[in-house]
């Protein structure tokens, strides 16, 4: 029923739209003849005639002007005007207005009625050449879909999709390029390179049609890239100038930090992993020890050579892989800003080594969760974690100490970390200001031992 409604007044408004185009366009026919013929009535010395005719031309003018047209530019689209468009010279675009130039001196200085055509066409040239790139930049909706999960180091598909809204013309050899002096990396706030790091390029774009192409992403270091603003590039149609039109994106990616395989860590992970095979023990797949037959135990765990031995039954005894609690703690406090280069690269090769752990364990199918200054991850279990954990490890940044707050010992006497969990503790604090109890519960990573 709405829908029926609105129809009818749609096409009631198209009439009435209609109706005073026509009249406006009758108006201003009358105005022309009676300005003809006051100029006629003047020259046959009849200026009575020719002045009310004149004045009789000027108000009707003034009546369109003022009532009509407003009316009629309340209908017409004319978003397209407010549109920002630079433009830079190309090497052609220079060679051709230096013959522009030439011509015009030759056609002034000579006269000759040739080379003022060939010079008309030359600007023509120009002319066109604005407009119809003007309209090839106009009515163009841009959108891209960035990648869910992205690492450091590693390159993953991004889409970039244009659609064409203009009712009849299509758009032609478009580009979509970065917009670098928008574009920041929050790690210190610095001036990135964009997220596009290669021109998009769409050669042709019909009217009413959506175009997409695939665009390869990577990038070096993690951290948050945003976006603010992308820019559309055309050298159509002559090449002579490069008109760029800057287009709103917010667009923002969280690239994790660089996960490494289990075997470049090696050194590390048996003593993080005999740690906590003594912190925690049941079944599961890695031996924890052999004792005596108790009246609870299944008889399938029974180890027959160990019992043959000693002469009673004797039973295995595992690991408990399967409720595994780990909780990453990076301690940013007293590490120097990024203008202390090595303090700078060891700080990141712990981010980097925590989310290789981390990653190790979610394989695992652990229960991990994660305590920063800015921000702490529950534990849960990996595979609902993880990637909150690795977006908070891309954020996390170094920071001076702050003595009037003891990071680690809150984590000491925290009631949620407690002597169930086993953590992971990367600090570049020395051996001497650790709290005891962390010792005990705890895996303790030195920043200045990496």
């Amino acid at each position: 029923m709405a829908s029926s409604q609105i129809l009818p007044a749609k096409i009631r408004a198209e009439r009435v739209a209609w109706r005073n185009f026509t009249v406006a366009m009758i108006a201003l026919a009358i105005a022309f003849v009676m300005a003809v013929y006051s100029g006629a009535a003047a020259e046959t010395g009849s200026l009575w005639m020719a002045a009310l005719s004149g004045l009789g031309s000027l108000a009707l003018a003034g009546w369109t002007a003022v009532t009509i047209v407003p009316v009629l530019a309340r209908r017409t689209p004319l978003r397209w005007l407010a549109y920002q468009v630079d433009y830079r010279i190309t090497r052609e675009g220079m060679i051709y207005f230096l013959g522009v130039f030439a011509v015009a001196l030759a056609a002034l200085n000579t006269g000759n009625n040739l080379l003022f055509l060939v010079l008309g066409c030359l600007l023509a040239g120009i002319l066109l050449s604005g407009i119809v790139s003007r309209i090839t930049l106009t009515g163009i909706a841009l959108k891209l879909t960035l990648p869910e999960h992205m690492f450091a180091g590693q390159a993953a598909g991004a889409l970039v999709e244009l659609t064409n809204l203009k009712q009849t013309m299509p758009s032609f050899s478009l580009r979509v390029i970065s917009n670098t002096t928008k574009d920041k990396h929050k790690s210190g706030e610095k001036p990135g390179a964009g997220l596009l790091q290669q021109p998009v390029y769409f050669p042709y774009l019909a009217r009413k049609q959506t175009a997409r192409q695939s665009v390869e992403l990577k990038f070096p270091r993690r951290g948050v890239y945003r976006q603010k603003v992308l820019a559309l590039n055309t050298r159509f149609p002559f090449g002579f100038l490069e008109k760029t039109r800057k287009m709103p994106a917010e667009a923002e990616i969280v690239v994790y930090p660089r996960v490494t395989p289990a075997e470049n860590f090696y050194e590390i992970l048996p003593l993080i992993s005999g740690e906590l095979e003594s912190h925690t023990r049941g079944r599961g797949h890695d031996l924890y020890a052999i004792r005596d037959l108790e009246t609870t135990d299944n008889a399938r765990f029974v180890d027959w050579k160990a019992s043959a031995r000693s002469g009673t039954l004797k039973v295995r005894e595992f690991a408990r892989e399967d409720e595994r609690r780990v909780l990453f703690v990076i301690d940013s406090q007293g590490v120097p800003d990024t203008a202390a280069i090595e303090a700078h690269r060891k700080f990141e090769k712990a981010i980097e080594l925590c989310a290789s752990l981390a990653w190790h364990f979610h394989e695992l199918g652990s229960v991990i969760g994660l305590r920063t200054l800015e921000g702490d991850v529950p534990l849960a279990p990996a595979v609902d974690s993880i990637y909150a954990i690795l977006g908070q490890l891309a954020r996390i940044a170094p920071g001076p100490a702050v003595r009037r707050r003891d990071f680690l010992r809150e984590i000491a006497s925290d009631t949620q970390t407690d002597s169930q969990v086993f953590k992971i503790v990367f600090t570049s604090r020395p051996q001497g200001s650790i709290p005891t109890s962390l010792w005990t519960s705890s895996y303790l990573v030195f920043l200045n031992s990496l």
